[in-house]
């Protein structure tokens, strides 16, 4: 999986929890960081072919820079059927979300976390509920993949 923050955002515990949480989950991580021109993003899901992009954003302008990101990712025919999905701090408006979640996915993220719930848990279960084959290696509790 590739792990990404938008070309905005500078935050890097978010990046490095998701990358750990991700691991734990059995899946192998490339952390692209923060400030990551779209550009680049779009190369390095070329070169890796992940199973899943994730993108983070802290800063409150996820929401801007996912819309015009994830509108590049699907651009490439390559890319058109690889999971997408985004979370954390999307906005700066307050309690906005139900619009820009309905805005993202129309977009074409297949998931969308905003901060308020328990982003967490639900990005946990969402990963949980993609199947077991798609796993790279053991998983944490030693069940092999």
């Amino acid at each position: 999986m590739i792990v990404s923050s938008v070309a905005s955002d500078s935050h890097t515990w978010n990046l490095v929890f998701l990358q750990l949480l991700i691991e734990e989950c059995g899946y192998d991580v490339v952390n692209l960081g923060p400030c990551v021109p779209d550009e680049l993003l779009v190369s390095e899901c070329l070169a890796h072919d992940p199973e899943m992009v994730v993108i983070s954003s802290v800063n409150g302008h996820g929401y801007q820079d996912g819309m015009r990101v994830i509108e590049l990712l699907r651009d490439r025919t390559e890319l058109e059927e690889t999971p997408v999905v985004i979370g954390g701090k999307l906005g700066t408006d307050g309690p906005e979300g139900v619009s820009r979640v309905l805005e993202l996915t129309r977009a074409g993220f297949d998931a969308v976390f905003e901060d308020g719930q328990d982003p967490v848990a639900d990005f946990r279960m969402f990963l949980e509920a993609r199947p077991q084959a798609q796993l790279t290696h053991a998983d944490p509790i030693g069940i092999s993949a």
